[in-house]
């Protein structure tokens, strides 16, 4: 197997193939991200990709096609692959990537039905934030309205879609924006599943130097519970699964909107009450 640089993916591939169709990430410019700065981006030559699947024949249930952003290769391209992941392991279950909300948007609903009508079955998307304000800030690239019609897209296309939220990514100054305009599109899109990160400054990023120059006033846990409270209070998303259970979370949450709202509204209580927290390691500061 041949791997480039460091390879990122979702926490839930774990047990999955992990097979590189792209190298990096197509754009590459958010503030608080230190992935894929180690590489320049590229599109595998698909015999490549093909060579490593051959390479990694065993019985694998879940295939993931790394890195940042495989949406972005020809749509022809991806059902050779996706084709060639049923091929050579005919007992996989599922084949996932990660999707920058411009790929998705660069699709047309018709691709994106005969994607999942060959194979591919979810979608990683990183909303970091539902308000124009913080996606601006951070250089993301997309309007919170952008990230609805790219979610709404693939859910259209009978996906399963997994996002992602960055608590605090406001900081003190945005939190309320952050957290109302998160629940918006959250509640726009209603995903199958929203998981939140904690923000994690780390260096080499644009947004470590902005904090080193005094530009950005983190939260403290008690206000990252705070803005987590308001997200929860406002979304209205029936049956999506919330997760706050990363390695960067203060505590950790769970529950099924909506009907769960209170249990996560306890979870949080409790927490706060007991003002135990993970260590502020994990801040990377």
């Amino acid at each position: 197997m041949r791997y480039e640089g460091t390879v990122y993916r979702p926490p839930s591939e774990a047990g999955s193939l992990i097979i590189q169709l792209t190298i990096g990430c197509a754009r590459n410019t958010c503030t608080f991200c230190n992935m894929y700065k180690d590489k320049k981006f590229r599109i595998r030559p698909l015999e490549e990709v093909v060579e490593d699947l051959d390479y990694s024949r065993i019985k694998v249930r879940r295939i993931f096609l790394a890195d940042g952003d495989a949406l972005i290769v020809k749509t022809e391209d991806l059902l050779y692959i996706i084709a060639k992941c049923k091929e050579i392991f005919p007992e996989v279950e599922r084949i996932s990537v990660y999707g920058a909300p411009k790929d998705i948007l660069h699709k047309t609903p018709e691709e994106l039905a005969t994607l999942k009508a060959a194979g591919l079955d979810m979608v990683y998307m990183g909303l970091e934030s539902g308000a124009d304000e913080v996606l601006q800030a951070v250089k993301k690239g997309v309007t919170a309205d952008e990230m609805i019609e790219a979610g709404k897209k693939v859910r259209a296309a009978g996906m399963i879609l997994s996002m992602t939220v960055i608590s605090g990514l406001g900081g003190k100054k945005l939190w309320r924006e952050h957290a109302l305009g998160s629940a918006r599109v959250i509640s726009a899109i209603k995903p199958e599943y929203v998981g939140f990160l904690t923000l994690m400054i780390e260096p080499g990023t644009e947004m470590y130097d902005q904090y080193n120059r005094g530009e950005i006033e983190l939260l403290t846990p008690h206000e990252v519970l705070d803005e987590t409270e308001l997200f929860i209070r406002s979304v209205d998303a029936e049956g999506t699964m919330f997760r706050s259970n990363h390695a960067s979370n203060y505590i950790p949450l769970g529950g099924t909107l909506n009907g769960e709202r209170d249990k996560i509204l306890g979870q949080i209580e409790i927490s706060r009450r007991k003002s135990k927290f993970r260590p502020d390691v994990f801040r990377g500061i």
